[in-house]
């Protein structure tokens, strides 16, 4: 059973969970907070395996008292229930298993608690060598009413948008809360490469570079674009190229 600890400030939204949980297989709720610093009390008092946070409470939010947690050796697994979807980036940053959005479908919940138990129930993951980068392999963004998960490999293009970025894969595009430059470095340089300030191309995706006169260059993509090449990218574009 995964004990869990409901954390909101809304009442309805408590009972709301409670009800959920109740009809979910393998959790068993210990107790409900309405805000941040009774949340932490409670975390330290009832030991959960599981704790449902909302992100938007009065005085320590939701992002705090996930940051809190994860200096704990053993803290517990962490789903954000939110009706904002801004803060989808922060929260998985922080390690939490899923982000769900309000209302809560139970059949949403319930991937999301599976999740959990998967992560519990599965073998230890092997520590890499701590010289070995670990890129991106996946994004979580937001669409409709809860979070899909992308596979890097099938995104073509990324597009800077002010303090988002947009993920283009194919005929579909996914808005990220994330600058293009923090996301570059967390980005495989073998997979992916910036030719701009404002654009991140897949590698397998350019067919060519074109040279358009007076030092401009372009990248040519298999999908029949030709993206400017900033000059301060350019040198990494023709390394690519070997040139």
């Amino acid at each position: 059973m995964l004990r869990t600890l409901i954390v909101d400030d809304e009442p309805l939204a408590v009972e709301r969970l409670q009800v959920i949980c109740a009809r979910q297989d393998g959790v068993q709720v210990v107790g409900t907070a309405s805000d941040g610093e009774s949340a932490l009390r409670l975390v330290a008092a009832l030991e959960p395996d599981l704790v449902l946070l909302d992100l938007t409470m009065p005085g320590i939010d939701g992002l705090t008292v996930a940051r809190r947690l994860s200096d704990q050796a053993e803290a517990p697994a962490l789903i954000f229930v939110t009706a904002h979807d801004e803060f989808a980036v922060e929260a998985f940053d922080l390690d939490a298993v899923d982000y769900v959005l309000k209302p809560v479908a139970p059949d949403r919940l319930a991937r999301a608690v599976s999740r959990v138990q998967a992560r519990r129930s599965g073998a230890p993951v092997m520590a890499e060598p701590e010289q070995e980068a670990c890129w991106l392999t996946e994004f979580w963004v937001p669409h409709r009413s809860e979070l899909i998960r992308i596979a890097a490999e099938t995104v073509r293009r990324i597009d800077a948008e002010r303090d988002y970025v947009r993920l283009h894969t194919g005929d579909q595009s996914y808005l990220m809360l994330q600058t293009i430059t923090g996301l570059e470095e967390k980005l495989d340089p073998e997979r992916f490469i910036r030719i701009h300030r404002s654009c991140i191309l897949n590698r397998d995706t350019v067919t060519g570079l074109r040279h358009d006169g007076v030092g401009v260059w372009s990248a040519e993509t298999a999908d029949g674009e030709a993206l400017r090449i900033g000059r301060t990218y350019l040198p990494a574009v023709k390394k690519m190229a070997g040139r």
